[in-house]
């Protein structure tokens, strides 16, 4: 009687055991999902026009925004494309983690009020085969997340135009 309880109490074991690893592969597959949902960019579209320009083709995301995964001076970013900010903007924990350095502080308008933030000057910037050299920034200490938003100061260097759900960005010929 007593081998036939042990096997039960396995047996049970072993259940709640596939139940788990059940869960925590749904859990990863939709969490995987929700990434690719948020940035279909994660290694963007890369190519050379026909005139030889470098290009990057970005799809947008399903709430209508165009993020893509670069670099930083060789350090991965997320970037968030935003034509509506004057500057890069960077969430000081991730300048920080970057070694980026606070060149003065200024305050700027945005779209949650006037914040304090912190100058800089990126020394590269890419994303997939674009490169943009000394890029002016904000450190801007009241942004959380991981987002970096991607604005004028860098896109200023680049033609971009949309195309249905694709934006093309296309370094000039002259640049």
């Amino acid at each position: 009687m007593q081998e036939k309880d042990d096997s039960q109490k396995i047996g049970k074991a072993m259940t709640w055991v596939a139940w788990i690893i059940g869960l925590l592969l749904l859990v990863w597959f939709f969490q995987t999902k929700l990434d690719a949902d948020w940035n279909p960019n994660q290694q963007p579209k890369v190519a050379v026009n026909t005139s030889g320009q470098q290009q990057v083709v970005l799809e947008r995301n399903r709430y209508g925004h165009y993020v893509t995964a670069g670099f930083i001076n060789q350090e991965n970013a997320l970037f968030m494309l935003d034509t509506g900010a004057t500057s890069v903007s960077i969430p000081m924990e991730i300048a920080d983690k970057y070694g980026l350095e606070r060149q003065g502080s200024h305050r700027v308008q945005t779209a949650n009020g006037s914040v304090m933030v912190y100058a800089t000057t990126i020394d590269e910037l890419s994303i997939g085969n674009i490169n943009l050299y000394n890029v002016r920034a904000n450190i801007n200490p009241g942004m959380t997340g991981q987002e970096i938003l991607l604005g004028m100061s860098a896109l200023k260097q680049l033609e971009f135009s949309q195309k249905g759900k694709y934006l093309h960005l296309t370094v000039p010929g002259n640049y």
